[in-house]
């Protein structure tokens, strides 16, 4: 099995993330990163098949320079090669971000190397746009399955998908090669270990400067949802205090 990992470099999840005053840009001195749970687990999902089966899992980003470090520590977890798709730190949209990723895998195509499977996290954890696997597997014209927990390679060139819906559960058997964006839940990601990131710095990363070919919705201004507020409500000091205690505690039913 040929695997073909997709994944994002994205700002640590709960992290308070600052917008700059013009807002155009997420300010990222302060952040940390990170992929996102869904990719994490598609990474994961990929190397279990590859240990079961065979073959090699490639991982791919698009991102500036820094993202390398995700492409090593997905490395450092047992995927065998990785490509960057380097830019100069400016958000692609999806439409864009679809078509680099087509471009790459046509390329590799073309040098010989064809994978027989895709994954994609179901959304990235910073846009939450649902669109660039699907994308991808129209412009490829592979068939895709989305919102993946389940996944098993069968012989004679099959995978079947399972997703939940309804309290239950579809069951999608597609041939391959094809596009499956997965989900959270999926399994439980390894750590890399120390030894894996030791030789995660020897294995191949490869860089190719993409060409931006938009055409999706153009952003105009970042902007932060507002923060919720909380309020505290002193009762009083010592015993004073005790019967407004017995009070609220009577309103909101506890005694």
């Amino acid at each position: 099995m040929e695997i073909l990992v997709c994944i994002k470099r994205v700002p640590i999840t709960g992290a308070h993330i600052p917008i700059s005053e013009d807002g155009q840009e997420v300010v990222t001195r302060n952040l940390g990163f990170t992929i996102g749970p869904h990719e994490e687990c598609a990474v994961e999902e990929a190397v279990r098949i590859v240990e079961r089966l065979g073959g090699s899992v490639t991982v791919l980003t698009l991102g500036s320079a820094e993202s390398e470090k995700q492409l090593r520590d997905s490395m450092a977890v047992g995927a065998d090669r990785a490509i960057l798709l380097k830019t100069n730190g400016r958000e692609w949209d999806p439409v864009a971000t679809a078509n680099a990723i087509v471009d790459a895998v046509r390329a590799e195509e073309a040098a010989g190397q064809k994978f027989d499977l895709l994954l994609f996290g179901n959304e990235a954890a910073d846009t939450g746009g649902y669109q660039v696997g699907i994308r991808v597997a129209t412009a490829l014209g592979l068939p895709c399955v989305a919102g993946i927990k389940g996944i098993e390679v069968k012989d004679g060139g099959t995978v079947t998908a399972r997703r939940e819906a309804g309290g239950g559960w579809e069951i999608y058997e597609v041939p391959l090669p094809a596009v499956l964006a997965v989900k959270e839940g999926l399994n439980l990601p390894r750590y890399p270990s120390v030894p894996g990131r030791l030789k995660a710095k020897k294995k191949p990363l490869q860089e190719v400067e993409p060409a931006w070919k938009g055409g999706g919705l153009e952003m105009i201004r970042l902007k932060t949802p507002p923060s919720q507020g909380s309020a505290v409500q002193i009762l009083g000091n010592g015993a004073s205090a005790a019967p407004k205690v017995v009070a609220v505690l009577k309103e909101l039913g506890l005694v």
